[in-house]
């Protein structure tokens, strides 16, 4: 279960266009039909595990950072005291991780996805527009060099603190196409467990560059695998998914607007 508690974001990733309420049908990360309340988060649980028990992980990846404001922390605590068996997971762009991870540890986390779609800032910055730091506004190279120190940092503290650390990379064939390799062997240096590889699903100010095709993404897992294990049935997926993989997405059923039911898991 996918809970969108979290409602900001401090970085501006160039192919992302978050959106929250009526007429959001697409299937993509940073999308959700409502905000939740971190301490409603409990009754949306209740429902979700009456219509679906055999939901054993509730996770948050948005449709904002998790680190960005403490929703997730609360939410997470208010979760762990009615529903103590349930597995949490976190998925951050990493660029407060550092600092928070003790935050990360005590709210349960158990399993934690970093996003890291470069670890080169000329690179990067082709990718993500800026990042708001400390009361700063940082662009280009200069704020893709703080993102990326912060991220393999993040990455490192939190795989020595024992969580189980997934990376997420977009792959986006005309700019890092050639540069999957290396995220992955910076990544698996500083203890990462797994790997996985998200094709770009061209909108916002990168709507003109080429979705991958299915031998690019192979080209690109096998490149990441010398270095680490690859996560291989992902799908794009909504930040109020919920269900099983291979099921249905009882979402539209738990929060606010009706949508299809198609569930992916990633």
């Amino acid at each position: 279960m996918h809970l969108p508690v979290s409602p900001a974001c401090n970085i501006l990733c160039k192919f992302c266009n978050r959106q929250v309420g009526d007429g959001t049908e697409a299937i993509r990360p940073g999308v959700a039909r409502d905000l939740v309340r971190p301490e409603d988060a409990p009754g949306y649980v209740e429902n979700a595990l009456a219509l679906c028990p055999e939901i054993s992980v509730v996770g948050i990846a948005g449709p904002g950072d998790t680190l960005a404001t403490d929703h997730a922390f609360r939410a997470f605590s208010a979760i762990r005291g009615r529903f103590p068996n349930l597995i949490h997971c976190m998925s951050t762009n990493g660029l407060l991780l550092p600092e928070k991870i003790n935050g990360v540890i005590d709210a349960g986390v158990s399993t934690l996805t970093v996003t890291i779609n470069a670890v080169d800032p000329d690179i990067l910055a082709k990718i993500n527009g800026g990042i708001y730091y400390h009361g700063e506004y940082f662009d280009g190279a200069e704020g893709g060099l703080i993102l990326i120190r912060n991220q393999l940092e993040g990455v490192k503290l939190a795989a020595e603190a024992g969580l189980i650390v997934k990376i997420n990379t977009v792959l986006i064939p005309g700019i890092n196409g050639n540069h999957i390799e290396a995220v992955a062997r910076q990544a698996g240096k500083r203890g990462a467990a797994i790997f996985n590889i998200i094709p770009l699903i061209p909108q916002h100010l990168l709507s003109g560059e080429k979705e991958p095709n299915c031998g690019e993404i192979d080209l690109a897992r096998s490149a990441a695998e010398k270095h680490i294990p690859v996560f291989r049935h992902c799908q794009h997926c909504r930040a109020d998914a919920v269900g099983f993989l291979g099921g249905a997405d009882f979402g539209s059923k738990i929060y606010q607007n009706r949508v299809e039911d198609t569930f992916s898991h990633g």
